[in-house]
Formats: C-alpha cells, sequence, structure tokens
C-alpha cells in the first residue's frame, strides 16, 4: 500500500509534465516561435524527485515522512505551473525555490535513513 502511496504524487507530476509540454508545444505551434521549452519550465528538479523516490522504493525506504515530503513538492509545482502560464519570468521565483528547498530536505532526510539505519 505504501508504494502506491508515494507513486501517486509522482504519477501527478508526469501528468502535469506532460502538461506543461504539450502546453508549450501548442502555444508555439500557434505563435508560430521556435520549439524551445523556454517559458520558465525547468524539469531539472523533477528529474531529481523521480530519482529519489525510485532509489526510495527500490531500497524501501518510503515512509509517512516521504509520501508527505513528495505531496508537498508536488503541490509546489502546481502552483508553480499555475504562475508559468500567467507570466514568461519565473526562474527567480520563491515557489522554485520552496520545491528546491522540500527537495532537499527530502534528500537529507533518504541519507540520513540509509547512513544511519536506526533512524
Amino acid at each position: 500500500m505504501l508504494v502506491q502511496m508515494i507513486l501517486l504524487p509522482v504519477f501527478v507530476l508526469v501528468g502535469l509534465t506532460f502538461a506543461a509540454l504539450l502546453g508549450a508545444g501548442r502555444r508555439v505551434a500557434v505563435a508560430g516561435g521556435d520549439a524551445s521549452l523556454a517559458r520558465g519550465f525547468d524539469p531539472r528538479l523533477h528529474v531529481l524527485f523521480y530519482s529519489l523516490i525510485a532509489f526510495a522504493i527500490s531500497l524501501r525506504q518510503a515512509d509517512l515522512v516521504m509520501v508527505l515530503l513528495a505531496w508537498v513538492f508536488v503541490v509546489i509545482e502546481l502552483f508553480q505551473a499555475g504562475l508559468l502560464l500567467r507570466s514568461a519570468e519565473t526562474r527567480g521565483s520563491s515557489l522554485f525555490v520552496a520545491g528546491a528547498l522540500v527537495l532537499l530536505a527530502m534528500w537529507v532526510y533518504f541519507a540520513l535513513r540509509i547512513l544511519f539505519p536506526v533512524w
């Protein structure tokens, strides 16, 4: 059951990523611009998130804390995606920093659980 709980925010984030990719492609097709994903969408944090979840599941370190932090990260990314639809300049956004800090907390928590198994 815990595997499904940790994978649900992953599926939501995958859906958000595809929606952003398809939305960017549609805007480019309508506007006639280049096919890059400018507009502030930056999937680098998503790659770190996906790899952390894969490690946590395979090493059986996915617990309730990881699930809650995963949902916090995904909700922040959803808010950021909502802002991306309205503004092209979001790279310095506080939501990006908040998402990065939550992801950093997830990685630190994961590392502590791996390095100190008693914890």
